[in-house]
């Protein structure tokens, strides 16, 4: 694994056999664990790197000293300086770009356009610090409108939780832990970042940025540790609030596990997108497939599903299939312009082609046939009835995948009224030129965002985004993240008998 920045030499060791070996960070201290565990490449398999398993003892210890100690610490920073020590992190940033990126193609398996992007997203991310302090303001409220509160005030101001938990994906390891990091830290409180297993170098050196921008060392923590030992702060009544990203399934236990807290939960998707007769195709069919093969469909906002107006079907479905099949994944180490990369393992890509021969074996029909060499799996389009729709796993799980199943529909009701009966509803998108149809759609579709004339893509979070039904509860982005991660406090002031009011 190719660091060259010296600001990284402090977070990792050269091993025996030239493997850089990861501490952890503790709350002020980089750390080994108890023991290491091997880092592989999705792009071809090899040990790229080793991370630190933290013992118990040291969760512990994590957990006492952000709880006593960080969550005052950076509380007692003020928003002035936390914004400057933002754009300071922006700015080292940029100065270690190649590191990022160089890491997320070796981690993460993306192509180097999907890391340049990550890693530009997230540096805007930082600096857009200075748009979303504003959402820390809160309100006045007179009392001379009810006769119970005459002679007296109100403010209600937004504090921290305190400690929050940070669970972080695979998919984007380096933008979505700061999106979790950044409002936190912003809003006051401690955070506690659990990383994804399979690629947390990213976050890792995410965590040494923060701490040289001169944020108080022991308000965060950056802990390489498995999911079932996660179960352990998610139970602790220390952890005020969770934020989390992930599947459907996993942000159930979450939940179950937690209990009485505040919650922020991104979850699983099956994102539609419906085309009307009046498309433009060529634009359309463009947004499709960045929509369905951006980062090899590893995204939950990827599209899952196309319902298209009978008048236009044959043509696009044609056009579609024939452009999807000059689309195949490639090792991003080899070719730069790489469109596709592999999936993060062989058994995520083992679960797509289930999926896949499920759906062929229940009466769907390959326009696309998948294709899959190892955890290299090619895009796939199957063309489905809609009344075998509901059966399939395709339609009723999670695929995180180039997978995508195409449907013909009478109009834009019936395309609103299958899409809606997904237990997924995290985003959509129409594709129309007739405005009041566009709206039509966007009104009655059950998901957190709709995409007008473009693909599902939430960006760095300028417009809010966040699912309904089994999707999720909350919303991210610049200034929601905030309202997330904070609740309020209501302060009275009874000013009876002082004369400062004087009411008729």
């Amino acid at each position: 694994m190719l660091i060259k920045s010296e600001i990284f030499k402090e977070i990792y060791e050269i091993g025996d056999d030239g493997i850089p070996e990861f501490k952890a960070y503790l709350a002020g201290q980089w750390v080994f664990g108890e023991r290491l565990t091997d880092i592989t490449s999705p792009i071809d398999g090899r040990i790229i790197a080793r991370v630190s398993r933290l013992s118990r003892e040291q969760i512990e210890k994590v957990i006492t000293t952000v709880y006593e100690k960080g969550k005052e610490e950076i509380r007692n920073y003020p928003g002035e300086k936390r914004i400057e020590s933002f754009l300071r992190a922006a700015e080292l940033m940029r100065e270690a770009f190649d590191d990022f990126v160089n890491v997320l193609i070796l981690d993460a398996g993306k192509p180097k356009g999907n890391a340049k992007g990550e890693t530009k997203a997230t540096i805007e991310r930082l600096e857009k610090t200075t748009v979303e302090s504003r959402r820390m303001l809160g309100d006045y409220i007179p009392g001379d409108w009810s006769e119970e509160t005459l002679e007296s005030e109100g403010i209600v101001k937004r504090e921290p939780y305190g400690v929050i938990l940070a669970i972080s994906p695979f998919n984007y390891p380096l933008f979505i832990s700061a999106t979790k990091i950044i409002p936190a830290l912003l809003s006051g409180n401690a955070v506690i970042l659990k990383p994804a297993s399979a690629d947390p170098i990213a976050p890792l050196l995410f965590t040494r940025i923060l701490e040289l921008a001169g944020f108080p060392k022991e308000s965060f923590a950056t802990l390489t540790i498995s999911g079932g030992e996660t179960n352990t702060l998610v139970a602790d009544r220390r952890i005020r609030a969770i934020t989390f990203t992930g599947s459907t399934e996993v942000g159930l236990q979450v939940l179950k596990t937690g209990g009485i807290k505040a919650y922020h939960m991104e979850l699983g998707g099956k994102d539609p997108a419906i085309v009307l007769a009046d498309a433009d195709l060529e634009m359309t069919i463009e947004k499709l497939i960045k929509g369905m093969v951006s980062y090899s469909g590893q995204r939950c906002d990827a599209i899952r599903l196309i319902l298209v107006e009978e008048e236009i079907y044959d043509e696009l479905k044609k056009r579609l299939a024939d452009e999807l099949k000059k689309i195949e994944p490639k090792n991003p180490l080899k070719d730069e312009n790489a469109v596709m990369g592999p999936l993060i393992d062989e058994k995520s890509a083992k679960y797509i082609e289930e999926v896949y021969k499920d759906a062929v074996e229940n009466g769907a029909k390959p326009l696309v046939e998948l294709k899959r060499n190892g955890n290299y799996v090619s895009p796939a389009l199957l063309e489905v009835n809609k009344n075998i729709l509901q059966g399939l796993r395709a339609f009723q799980e999670d695929v995180f995948g180039p997978l995508t199943l195409l449907i013909k529909v009478k109009d834009e009701d019936e395309a609103v009224e299958i899409a809606n009966s997904s237990r997924f509803g995290l985003d959509g998108a129409v594709f129309t030129e007739c405005e009041m149809r566009a709206r039509k759609v966007a009104r009655k579709l059950e998901v957190g965002a709709v995409f007008i004339n473009e693909f599902p893509r939430h960006g760095i979070g300028y417009y809010p985004f966040g699912g309904m039904k089994d999707s999720g509860m909350g919303r991210e982005g610049i200034g929601y993240s905030i309202g997330q991660l904070t609740t309020t406090k209501t302060i009275v002031k009874n000013y009876k008998g002082y004369g400062v009011w004087e009411y008729l």
